[in-house]
């Protein structure tokens, strides 16, 4: 999965705003207050609207008019990505269109649910699923791509709610092709809202693969790495010791009592330090290069600020890293005020926000002719941004 584009209407900050051509590492640049953490919650809410319902992941935000952007509450919040996504065995350039407004008594509804692709390399993409106020079709042979438009199978369904996404529904039966890929696909998104103080308590016997959003289970996933993935163990050892002065071993450890807690083994010591001794710093790196060597990416990776409590020297190498998480299939979305971060970046890779008329806009570094130029020349873009030459970027 790749998304390539976003447009966003009337969502908070972004009255109309659009992001086109994006990378596989999409890094947002901008002063704060111009919606680089609106960019992330829109990501936040369609995953929040998937596992819940509309009424309750907009309720999460403070209500419709709290949501919606100001001055507009009278107009539907519109929400449209385009993806690259294997459906039936074929990779297909997808657009998924959410539009959703309150109804005449105030309560929400998903006025209109499209998800839609060509079946060829020409004509108009065609919708395999239309809805609109809990009611709608699908289309279940959408494998067949020979056949002609009205030999496909239409089948109609009515939703338990019109502020259910039909993806969510639909997407439960394998009948339904793309909404089942896409359903999947929203599923395993990653939103981080890593917390140091979260990540550093024991944590009782358990299992977990993946880390969570706050990273509250870091010991299990690190005892699981260890325990069926020593490679991928073995490269967040060797990271920590090289980026860590004194870090030698680090281990989950099972007590007598069923816990598990990290251990940090400092060369300079013969007893190891428990995590709860460590710094911010050494957890919230342990806890990126857990999360960046996940032997299974997930297909979307969204972080903000990931520079905060590192050493700034650090910060090329985990760009690289992130970097590469996205070779191996994950998507990254990051945001970021650091020029030690942007310096290890690709102008195309950055993407800056700022405000005109109270509401976000949006352009790619790369576009700018004038930061090309400089780039080309040798110019980093941390030195770039750190002298002000980002149109409308203040630190």
């Amino acid at each position: 999965m790749q998304i390539e584009s976003i447009e966003i209407k009337n969502y908070r900050l972004f009255r109309r705003a659009a992001l086109t051509h994006i990378p596989r590492l999409c890094v947002l640049v901008g002063a704060n207050g111009t919606g680089k953490s609106t960019l992330f919650d829109v990501f936040s809410f369609l995953k929040d609207a998937l596992s819940m319902n509309v009424t309750k992941a907009v309720a999460k935000r403070g209500g419709y008019k709290e949501l919606v952007s100001r001055g507009h509450a009278g107009e539907p919040i519109e929400l449209a990505l385009q993806f690259r996504l294997e459906i039936t065995g074929h990779e297909r350039l997808v657009t998924y269109l959410l539009q959703i407004e309150p109804d005449n008594k105030g309560k929400i509804v998903v006025a209109r649910e499209v998800l839609r692709y060509k079946r060829s390399s020409y004509g108009a993409p065609y919708h395999f699923l239309d809805f609109g106020y809990g009611k709608g079709y699908a289309i279940t042979n959408e494998e067949d791509f020979s056949k002609a438009e009205e030999a496909l199978n239409r089948e109609q369904q009515e939703l338990d709610a019109p502020d259910i996404l039909a993806v969510k529904g639909l997407g439960q039966f394998e009948r339904f092709k793309a909404a089942s890929a896409f359903r999947q696909m929203l599923e395993n998104w990653h939103i981080s809202d890593f917390h140091v103080s979260e990540a550093r308590p024991s944590q009782e016997d358990g299992f977990a693969e993946h880390l969570s959003t706050s990273g509250d289970n870091l010991p299990l996933v690190a005892n699981f790495l260890y325990e069926h993935h020593p490679d991928r163990f073995s490269r967040v050892l060797a990271a920590m010791q090289q980026r860590v002065p004194g870090v030698s071993v680090v281990e989950s450890k099972q007590t007598l009592d069923g816990r598990l807690i990290l251990r940090f083994q400092d060369g300079s010591f013969q007893d190891p330090f428990i995590a709860r001794h460590v710094s911010d710093g050494t957890i919230k790196m342990f806890a990126y290069l857990v999360l960046l060597n996940d032997p299974n990416p997930f297909p979307l990776l969204a972080v903000e600020e990931p520079e905060n409590q590192l050493y700034p020297e650090l910060l090329p190498e985990l760009a690289e890293e992130f970097r590469e998480y996205a070779r191996r299939g994950g998507q990254v979305f990051l945001s970021t005020h650091s020029p030690d971060f942007l310096n290890a970046l690709h102008l195309d890779e950055i993407y800056c926000l700022k405000k005109e008329q109270g509401f976000a806009t949006v352009s790619r570094a790369g576009d700018s002719q004038t930061l090309r130029d400089l780039f080309d020349a040798g110019d980093l873009p941390g030195y770039l941004w750190k002298q002000g030459l980002f149109e409308g970027v203040n630190r």
